[in-house]
C-alpha cells in the first residue's frame, strides 16, 4: 500500500504528529511534513512560531520535505467566525470540531491533493479500517485504543471521501508508547507537553475574547424563585451545567456549587441551581446537520452517544430519522446538553458519526 504512495502529514509541533510521520516513513512513504498555519487574533500572544519551528525541526531529524499551509482565511470564516456567532445565537459551539472538518480534512486535504499527495495524516486518536463486511471501499472510524485519549469525538463530521485519504498513524497505540518512539528516535517533541489548543481555544477566557467581537452587558443571577442572587459577565457566555464564572452575593456559609440551567437572552439573566437541569431516561434529544461516516442508522437501533469528550457513553436508540435531522431516545439519564454542542454516535468503538444538538 505505501509503495510509491505521497502522504503530508500535518506536523503541529507536538509529540504525536511528530510520530505520525517517523511511523509512515518507516512503513515506506513518501512523507512530507505540513505546519497549518491558522488565524489568531491580534491581542492574544500565540505562540506559533515556536510550534512551526519545532515542527521544522522534527521534519529535518527525519529528513523530509517541510510546507506550510497557509489555512488562516479557512480557520477565521470557519472557526473563529462561527465560534463567535454561535455564543451571539445562544448556543455553544465546538470549534475543535469544526476546526477538522474545515481545517484539517478541508484547507490541508485540499492542498495535499493539489500537490499530487495520495493522503493526508494526522496525529489524531482515531483509527480508520476498512469495512469488514462486502464492500471493502467503505472505511469505518474506530475509537483509537488508548481511551483517554480517543478522539473521535472531535471527528464525527468526517466523509467517507475525506476518510478515504485520511491516515491516523498513532490511534492504534497508547499515549506511552508514543513517547518512546519518540525518544528513542531522538525527536525533540518527545517529552513535550500536549497542546491545549490552537491559539484563542486553549486556555482563553471566553468572555475576554468574545467582548472584542459582541457587546457583553453585566445581567443578573437568579434562583430557581426569580430572586436576584448576583451577577454575571453576559447571558450569551454561559453553556447549561457551568459552574463558574458569575458571582454569587448572597451570604450563605452552607450552599454548595451553582450551576446554569436556564438563560434568557432578552432578559440578559441566567439562573442558576445547587442542582443540574437532568434529561431522564425515555427523554428525546433532537440532532441536526447530522453525518454518517459510513452507513445510516436504523429506527429503533440501539446505540452509544456522547456529548462531551471524554464522557463514559451513554445507552441510546434511535427514535427519528429524516434526511439529515433525527432523534435519540435516551435510555439512561444524563445532564441536560446546551444547544449547539455535538452528539456523536457509536456502535462499540465503531464512530458513526453525529450531529449538532438542536
Amino acid at each position: 500500500m505505501s509503495k510509491g504512495k505521497t502522504v503530508f502529514v500535518g506536523l503541529s509541533g507536538g509529540v504525536d504528529s511528530s510520530v505520525a510521520a517517523l511511523r509512515l516513513k518507516r512503513e515506506g512513504y513518501n512523507v512530507v511534513g505540513v505546519f497549518i498555519k491558522v488565524w489568531h487574533p491580534d491581542f492574544l500572544v500565540c505562540n506559533w512560531e515556536q510550534e512551526r519551528l519545532d515542527a521544522m525541526r522534527v521534519a529535518a531529524k527525519l529528513d523530509i520535505p517541510f510546507l506550510t499551509c497557509d489555512a488562516e482565511q479557512a480557520y477565521k470564516d470557519d472557526v473563529a467566525d462561527y465560534f463567535i456567532s454561535e455564543y451571539e445565537a445562544g448556543r455553544t459551539p465546538n470549534p475543535d470540531v469544526m476546526c477538522n472538518k474545515y481545517v484539517k480534512f478541508g484547507a490541508f486535504l485540499r492542498f495535499a491533493e493539489e500537490k499530487g499527495a495520495d493522503y493526508v495524516a494526522t496525529g489524531h486518536y482515531a483509527q480508520r479500517m476498512q469495512n469488514k463486511g462486502s464492500d471493502p471501499s467503505v472505511y469505518e472510524m474506530h475509537r483509537g485504543v488508548d481511551t483517554n485519549k480517543d478522539q473521535t469525538y472531535f471527528l464525527w463530521t468526517l466523509t467517507q471521501q475525506q476518510l478515504s485519504k485520511t491516515l491516523f498513524p498513532v490511534g492504534n497505540s497508547p499515549k506511552m508508547q508514543i513517547r518512546k518512539e519518540a525518544e528513542a528516535a531522538g525527536l525533540l517533541t518527545a517529552q513535550k507537553k500536549d497542546s491545549q489548543g490552537i491559539c484563542f481555544l486553549g486556555h482563553v477566557d471566553i468572555p475576554e475574547f468574545l467582548s472584542h467581537y459582541v457587546e457583553l452587558k453585566e445581567g443578573d443571577v437568579l434562583n430557581e424563585s426569580g430572586e436576584i442572587i448576583g451577577s454575571h459577565k453576559g447571558a450569551l457566555v454561559y453553556t447549561n451545567g457551568q459552574r463558574h464564572g458569575f458571582t454569587i452575593t448572597i451570604q450563605d456559609t452552607q450552599r454548595s456549587a451553582y450551576y446554569v440551567i436556564d438563560r434568557d437572552m432578552e432578559a440578559n439573566t441566567i439562573t442558576v441551581s445547587p442542582h443540574k437541569k437532568i434529561l431522564s431516561s425515555s427523554s428525546n434529544i433532537q440532532l441536526q446537520a447530522v453525518n454518517y461516516i459510513d452507513t445510516p442508522v436504523t429506527l429503533d437501533q440501539k446505540l452509544e452517544l456522547q456529548i462531551r469528550y471524554r464522557q463514559t457513553p451513554l445507552q441510546c436508540k434511535v427514535a427519528v430519522i429524516a434526511s439529515d435531522t433525527m432523534e435519540i431516545e435516551l435510555l439512561e439519564a444524563v445532564d441536560k446538553p446546551s444547544a449547539g454542542q455535538s452528539c456523536v454516535l457509536y456502535d462499540g468503538d465503531h464512530c458513526l458519526g453525529g450531529g449538532i444538538i438542536a
